[in-house]
């Protein structure tokens, strides 16, 4: 019998904040008598789209405790709470009874709490924010910056207020749409709303990830197909010295090998160098290749023609081709880094002459 697949993870939204009535906050806190009952549906919501809850700590000023309680209420049995606390603390929440949510304690070996907390912020799919003073401000500016889908809900002021400040035109899966919705004052239906925003900047930078793995792969793909080009042509200039014939009168068979040979020797060249730039183009590095592999071969059989005239009567097109073949080849692999030497505003440097000296 087959094992059956794992399950899917499900995604994991943490939640951070304060409502600390005795402390002060920049800016101050609002519409606190609304803080209650909005975690404890915006709890249920997330409970709800399925994901898992990320927490901190236990402690009745932080909203993710109001958020785990209204989680707890309307939790599948596969939800689950991640409580991260400090290494010197327990995590023991007054969940409600009959609650069917799996707690998960998460240890970290760290002194310090601030280390595990961040780590762990970079693990999570999703972060509400709520309230808040200069962790909650830093914690939605790290999100910021590196990309990570958070909701600040504004209406509860707190470094969450400032955090939504930031987010116009700075969040990376964010429109305008969202901020209007973050920003509004709460009321029935807003957790609904946050937990739609919050789903769709996850869906956006799922979606980011994919193109860019699908980005990836074709660059690879067309990395590998440039490389193979590179190689049968490389092995069809050598096959150019095989089938060329001995010396005798210049016949089309002779003169097509002895051109062909040196330029699929060029391209295969210049489709090497091109495979190790920052952004390969193997139609570019083809037609650089073929220009020089053609210019290469002219000029070397012009000069030939031009010191034994009748090179074309008696011509030796498979010892040419020992020569012009490594010639062509050189010429695509190089041309680039000529080309864009001599495209350099400063162009090719000469060396000064020696000058003689003045001391006696």
């Amino acid at each position: 019998m087959k094992n059956a697949p794992p399950p899917a993870r499900r995604p994991r939204i943490a939640v951070v904040g304060s409502v600390d009535a005795s402390r002060e906050y920049e800016p101050a806190l609002s519409a606190t008598d609304q803080v209650g009952a909005a975690c404890h549906e915006l709890g249920r919501e997330l409970a709800l789209a399925g994901y898992d809850l990320v927490v901190f700590a236990d402690d009745e000023h932080y909203v993710e405790t109001l958020v785990a309680r209204g989680y707890a209420a309307a939790a599948a049995p596969d939800a689950r709470i991640i409580a991260h606390p400090p290494r010197h603390q327990d995590y023991a929440p007054d969940l409600p009874e009959g609650s069917r949510v799996r707690v998960t304690t998460v240890r970290d070996t760290g002194a310090e709490w601030e280390v595990p907390y961040y780590r762990t912020l970079f693990e999570v799919d999703g972060i509400v924010l709520a309230g808040g003073g200069r962790s909650t401000r830093v914690t939605g500016v790290v999100a910021l910056a590196h990309g990570i889908p958070v909701v600040p809900l504004a209406a509860f002021g707190g470094a969450a207020r400032q955090v939504w400040v930031y987010l116009d035109g700075s969040g990376e899966y964010v429109d305008r749409e969202d901020v209007r919705a973050l920003g509004e004052s709460w009321s029935p239906g807003s957790a609904r709303r946050i937990t739609a925003v919050l789903r769709g900047q996850m869906e956006r930078r799922a979606e980011r990830r994919r193109a860019r793995e699908r980005a990836r792969r074709w660059g690879r793909l067309r990395e590998s197909a440039g490389l193979v080009g590179a190689i049968l042509l490389l092995l069809a200039a050598l096959a150019s010295i095989v089938l060329a014939g001995g010396p005798g009168p210049a016949d089309p068979v002779g003169l097509s090998l002895l051109l062909a040979g040196p330029m699929c020797a060029a391209v295969s060249g210049a489709l090497i160098r091109d495979s190790f730039g920052p952004a390969p183009s193997a139609l570019r590095a083809c037609a650089r290749g073929l220009g020089a592999g053609a210019v290469s071969v002219l000029l070397y059989v012009a000069a030939q023609l031009l010191t034994v005239p009748e090179l074309l009567a008696e011509l030796d097109a498979r010892r040419l081709l020992f020569f012009v073949v490594p010639v062509g080849f050189t010429a695509g692999f190089t041309f680039d880094l000529v080309f864009e030497r001599l495209r350099s505003p400063a162009g090719p440097q000469v060396a000064p002459a020696p000058t003689q000296s003045t001391r006696a």
